[in-house]
């Protein structure tokens, strides 16, 4: 099983190919372009250095949101039109879900960050099990960090921190979190097309994927420009 990933959700854009439990190639980069400029490229860049010809993926592994509205559009719009052209499959993979993937094998609570804008954050809460399965303490939603903040204090395990998230809210972090924490270094902390590829993997196997013409991001709130609408009663 071949997968393409594709992580444009945040300030990183990350693509990587997996070919079951191997990772070929990936390339993550958080310089200042934007993900039109830089996915396709990378894509283009990493399968010319594997020789791979890139109607052998079998699928294509999306981090499908919530995230920034323009990134997920840019990273949706990609892996669509990859799997039109080449009739493959796309997996709609949860962004934060990934991002908490990153510290695999972590018994502590890991609690993704993204910032939202607003006060808010995209968020979740995560653990690995003894046994190192994955498992979902809080799905991921769009909320205020006082709300996540509230959860990971009734919890009341050491909890590990990352996502873009964290250097806009590190004071509120040390003002209103009352369990130990700590904050997940350079390489884990943000997201990692190859997390997007082994939970795509497994998504995959439990049939959780769709055609390519019915992929829709997630973005789990409206954007500002619907939300300024509303306010006006348009």
């Amino acid at each position: 099983m071949r997968l393409l990933a594709i992580d444009g959700s945040g300030l990183v854009a990350s693509i990587a190919i997996v070919e079951d439990d191997i990772l070929l190639g990936e390339y993550t980069t958080g310089y200042k372009k934007t993900h039109s400029q830089t996915l396709l490229p990378m894509i283009d860049e990493v399968t010319r250095m594997l020789e791979l010809d890139i109607d052998t993926v079998d699928a294509i592994a999306v981090a499908a949101g919530p995230g920034s509205f323009t990134g997920l559009r840019i990273a949706s719009a990609t892996a669509k039109g990859i799997g039109l052209a080449l009739d493959k499959p796309i997996i709609s993979v949860p962004t934060v879900d990934a991002l908490a993937y990153n510290i695999w094998g972590c018994h502590d609570v890991i609690c993704p960050i993204m910032d939202a804008r607003r006060g808010q954050v995209y968020t979740g809460l995560y653990t690995f099990s003894e046994k190192n399965n994955f498992e979902i303490i809080k799905e991921q939603c769009a909320i205020g960090f006082e709300e996540i903040a509230q959860c990971i204090n009734e919890v009341g395990k050491p909890v590990v921190f990352l996502g873009d998230g964290v250097p806009v809210f590190e004071n509120q972090i040390k003002d209103l979190i009352k369990a130990d924490y700590s904050f997940a270094p350079a390489g884990f902390n943000r997201q990692r097309a190859s997390a997007v590829a082994v939970l795509g993997q497994r998504m995959y196997d439990a049939g959780l994927f769709e055609n390519a013409d019915d992929h829709r991001p997630e973005y789990l709130r409206l954007s500002q420009a619907e939300r300024e609408r509303q306010e006006k009663g348009l």
